[in-house]
């Protein structure tokens, strides 16, 4: 697979809508850069929970624009796959700007099967979350993230596999002139 240009792929999703590894598998197939950098990735480097920073999170804005910030600053650096809950809004110059859905049964289903737990207890955090995220990103960027049709791809996840998704944005980007 050949890229024709510079090329910046931004694909957004909730919880457990396949968003990292859709990103994953994107990137390398293309042989780009992978960009997920997370709360999640931000916990582990200054040895807090996810539950932790995401608490912090809540009073602390600094979390947020760290991350955000951080993530669209690589992402400018070079030809990448930047997969964040907010890349398509942050990356205003994405070239292909993609958001996953899912229903919150099966991204709750799927959070269990990758990390077990409580089913209910999943979708009560889950929905947390989603709450905590959606305030602070409307309080921080002014960003609803339940409004996301400026896309140039919605995708369902629960009606198609990771590669079936991957094969999709493959297609598009073809058909946009991006890859060969």
């Amino acid at each position: 697979m050949t890229l024709k240009k510079d090329l910046r792929i931004a694909i957004s999703g909730k919880s457990g809508c396949g968003n990292t590894t859709v990103s994953t598998l994107l990137s390398e197939k293309l042989g780009v850069k992978l960009i997920n950098y997370t709360f999640r990735q931000l916990a582990a480097e200054k040895g807090l929970t996810l539950a932790q920073v995401i608490e912090n999170a809540r009073t602390d804005d600094s979390y947020d624009i760290f991350v955000d910030n951080h993530q669209v600053e690589l992402a400018r650096a070079e030809s990448c796959v930047l997969g964040s809950r907010l890349a398509i809004w942050m990356l205003k110059e994405a070239d292909l700007k993609v958001y996953l859905y899912a229903s919150d049964d099966t991204r709750a289903k799927r959070i269990l099967n990758r990390e077990g737990g409580d089913l209910q207890q999943i979708k009560d955090f889950t929905a947390m979350r989603d709450s905590e995220d959606s305030r602070r990103y409307l309080k921080l960027y002014q960003i609803d993230n339940n409004k996301y049709d400026f896309c140039d791809m919605i995708i369902d996840t629960a009606n198609y596999n990771p590669s079936q998704i991957v094969d999709l944005i493959l297609t598009e980007l073809k058909k946009r002139g991006f890859i060969e």
